[in-house]
């Protein structure tokens, strides 16, 4: 076995790690000095991955775990010097993707072979935009269950979370108008395909 087979035993990656496998590189010798390096001395296509993986995690397209950037703050009144989060910042080091997530999310995206999707594995052609009868609906069905995968309900029913995730995401996943306005009805069409308690009721957890 090459030393990049051990990361499969790996059920979850920082976004270092995830983005350096995306491009073929190492995580056990790239991953703590890459962010040190020059950005024209990283591994080709890494930044594209690790922003793009970011990304995917803010919106919610991908599972995992966001821990946020921070910065130095000095407080002139107590002369205190305390670190404060970024807003919607990502921090690749520390915050954290599930893989089998992450492999739904670049088959989704058209990528058929690579550390997670060996040679031979096939794409999930029902996500292909490029697929001669992609499904706009019936993609983001998908996508908006997969955002849920793992996300905590809160009290609220799975419809009125995927409507809301949906709503967010409409414009990236053909639900929108050329104004840029959701598409309701489109949007309703999906997260009933996508609503596992059709029924209604209250919100039903792992354990019930």
């Amino acid at each position: 076995m090459e030393s990049l087979d051990y990361w499969r035993l790996c059920d979850e990656l920082s976004v270092i790690q995830a983005a350096l496998l995306i491009v073929g590189s190492d995580p056990g010798t790239d991953a703590s000095y890459v962010e040190g390096w020059d950005p024209e001395s990283r591994p080709p296509g890494y930044e594209a991955a690790k922003t793009a993986i970011s990304n995917a995690l803010r919106s919610g397209q991908l599972s995992g775990k966001i821990v946020r950037r921070t910065q130095g703050v000095w407080d002139n009144f107590s002369e205190n010097h305390h670190e404060e989060e970024i807003e919607d910042s990502v921090n690749p080091a520390e915050s954290r993707v599930e893989v089998p997530s992450l492999k739904s999310w670049l088959a989704g995206r058209g990528f058929a072979t690579g550390f997670f999707l060996p040679q031979g594995t096939p794409a999930v052609a029902y996500l292909d935009q490029s697929h001669p009868r992609f499904a706009p609906k019936l993609a983001a069905a998908v996508k908006a269950w997969q955002a849920a995968e793992g996300a905590s309900l809160a009290g609220k029913s799975p419809k009125k979370m995927l409507l809301k995730w949906l709503r967010e995401n409409a414009a990236e996943l053909g639900l929108s108008d050329e104004e840029g306005k959701p598409n309701e009805t489109g949007i309703e069409e999906a997260a009933k395909v996508a609503n596992w308690q059709p029924g209604g009721g209250a919100p039903k957890t792992l354990e019930s």
